[in-house]
């Protein structure tokens, strides 16, 4: 607002900016504290110094785009979730197609890092198994139609409605079993993020339950 000589006085805001901006420090305090995390880890991982860090968390220095996209990447969060954005963000993650090597991906989160959800349409083929391997847990559920899955010695096949949860330092492979195309879903985490829903593999003839 102004006085009556007509100029402004800046102790009121119309727009609850100064509010916002006071809160983040604190904000961002709890969060890194929630993590477990260091201000030097932070600062390792940021590049940003340990002293512009203590100075954001303590209300000293004024955040910026700059300062908190990085501490936002660092920590997998929304940006929203360190300035306390008032209103919530659409929930729905409208995400395009990405189709590779024949295999379309339909990605179900929009937070990188940390757990990945996917929808995946496998068409109908026949593919010689490649197993590979690289850090990681993944948990598979088949939504539609057959899935072949090899992991180390097994070789099972996956019916709509079972799931299958492995390590993926096991060499592994799933795909079509060339009966007709597969929908699953896909849930991949880093080492450590562990599911818990697992699909037995096929007896053999001969085995007594």
């Amino acid at each position: 607002m102004r006085d009556d000589m007509g100029m402004r006085d800046d102790t009121e805001t119309t727009d609850g900016t100064e509010e916002v901006l006071a809160e983040v420090g604190p904000r961002l305090r709890r969060i890194r504290k929630e993590r477990g995390a260091t201000l030097a880890g932070l600062s390792a991982a940021t590049g940003i110094s340990v002293s512009t860090l203590s100075r954001l968390e303590s209300g000293l220095r004024k955040p910026s785009l700059e300062l908190l996209l990085p501490i936002a990447r660092a920590h997998q969060v929304a940006l929203d979730e360190l300035v306390g954005a008032t209103s919530p963000a659409d929930p729905r993650v409208r995400s395009e197609p990405i189709v590779q090597f024949g295999r379309t991906h339909w990605p179900l989160t929009r937070q990188p890092g940390g757990l990945q959800a996917f929808k995946v349409l496998e068409p109908q083929r026949r593919l010689e198994p490649e197993p590979r391997t690289h850090e990681g847990y993944e948990w598979l559920y088949v939504l539609s139609g057959r899935l072949r899955l090899v992991l180390g010695d097994h070789d099972v096949v996956l019916t709509a409605g079972e799931a299958a949860e492995f390590d993926t330092r096991v060499p592994h492979w799933f795909g079509s079993t060339g009966e007709g195309p597969v929908e699953f879903l896909s849930l991949f985490g880093p080492q450590g993020e562990r599911m818990h829903v697992r699909a037995r593999p096929k007896r053999k003839s001969g085995e007594n339950g």
